[in-house]
């Protein structure tokens, strides 16, 4: 099948969503589909200074961590509204047998040129225009299929636009992990001496450090396990906020940020704890700096941490909860912190508790990988 996605994250670019649309078109690559993914580029001049594909693909490649090769079309436009018309525009003209779209406004064209469409959802529509782009999307006539990210998600939009199922057609499809990325990693010592970490039991989080993804609490551990001499490092994040954790943690001397990791490396560092750390709290910001997502939200590092067999202490959100549970994690209230310093002493002193939960974590990480979340997205998709 050709297929033609379009989304507005940028290319290259370390933020979640750049990184959740490769890893998902990579998927439908990896199913067999000839796949174009078009993404907005800020001027024509851009265009010009990225390599042709050939040449760029090794450099996308190592930075998604990814294997087989699709098309990445570079589409200038002066802003993001005009974008939404162009691609679909230039989707059209590639004539494929479907539309795979993260943008509203992209979906709701689509059909609109008599395309089918899969609209991928990870958040409430949004803005004075959001909601409207969303109606018309489920009144919409054609061949479509809604894609949610969890059950919290389907939810929220039933309770706030009534029955979704009416007139559209609803898959359920938590983020993935790339499971033959984590079958062979080694054991947490020797991960540490491939990456020249000290030796030492050692408590890791990866990812952003945006409001509400816990580096405070993460702080707070790492200074009250210093004296017992805790490693606590954190993979991930803008060399801005790194410079400002760093400056206001300086004196906590078992406490690393190592920046950013591509993330073809980034299952080895998981590989290196001994406890993986979901420190959310409430209120979880995202890249824009606008929103909350602690409702609604499916990190993808929450299925790395499972693909990576370590145990994991996360935040006792319920939506975390539609894919952990007490046999593959431990959960705490993220804002009471001797909770979690009692969490993480029992792990570190049970070492059979935690390959208890490790081998879990591992077994259930299984349903979740890209190529089948793809697959369960086309699966009989729906007929004219």
């Amino acid at each position: 099948m050709k297929i033609v996605a379009i989304s507005g994250s940028q290319v290259p670019s370390n933020v979640a969503n750049s990184l959740q649309t490769m890893k998902a078109v990579h998927a439908l690559a990896q199913l067999g589909h000839a796949v174009t993914l078009i993404v907005p580029v800020a001027d024509a001049q851009r265009v010009e200074e990225i390599n042709p594909r050939v040449e760029q693909w090794p450099e996308l490649a190592h930075f998604y961590g990814l294997q087989k090769e699709f098309e990445v079309e570079y589409l200038p436009s002066p802003s993001r509204r005009l974008f939404f018309l162009s691609a679909v525009r230039r989707a059209k003209s590639l004539k494929p047998d479907l539309l795979y779209a993260w943008p509203l406004p992209s979906a709701v064209l689509g059909l609109m040129n008599n395309l089918p469409v899969v609209l991928e959802m990870h958040d409430l529509p949004s803005g004075r225009v959001g909601p409207l782009w969303f109606r018309y999307f489920r009144r919409a006539k054609g061949r479509k299929r809604l894609a949610v990210i969890t059950r919290a998600l389907r939810e929220a939009l039933t309770d706030r636009y009534g029955d979704i199922t009416r007139n559209t057609d609803v898959v359920l499809t938590p983020n993935g992990v790339e499971l033959e990325r984590f079958e062979k990693l080694p054991e947490p010592a020797q991960a540490r001496r491939i990456l020249n970490l000290p030796e030492a039991p050692t408590v890791v989080c990866t990812g952003h450090l945006y409001t509400g993804r816990g580096v405070e609490l993460f702080t707070q551990l790492a200074e009250a396990f210093c004296p017992q001499g805790v490693r606590f490092l954190w993979a991930g994040g803008r060399q801005a906020d790194i410079e400002m954790w760093q400056s206001r943690t300086k004196g906590i001397t078992n406490l690393t940020f190592c920046g950013f990791i591509p993330n073809a490396q980034l299952p080895m560092y998981q590989a290196a704890a001994d406890v993986l750390l979901m420190p959310y709290s409430r209120q979880i910001g995202i890249s824009s700096g606008a929103g909350n997502s602690a409702q609604i939200s499916s990190p993808m590092k929450m299925f790395e941490y499972l693909a990576t067999g370590r145990a994991i202490l996360a935040s006792d959100l319920p939506v975390f909860q539609e894919v952990l549970n007490l046999q593959n994690a431990v959960f705490c209230a993220p804002e009471n912190l001797s909770a979690w310093q009692w969490a993480l002493q029992d792990l570190l002193d049970n070492p059979d508790k935690r390959t208890e939960l490790a081998y879990q974590a591992r077994r259930d990480a299984q349903p979740y990988s890209w190529i089948e979340r793809a697959r369960r997205i086309l699966d009989e998709f729906p007929a004219n």
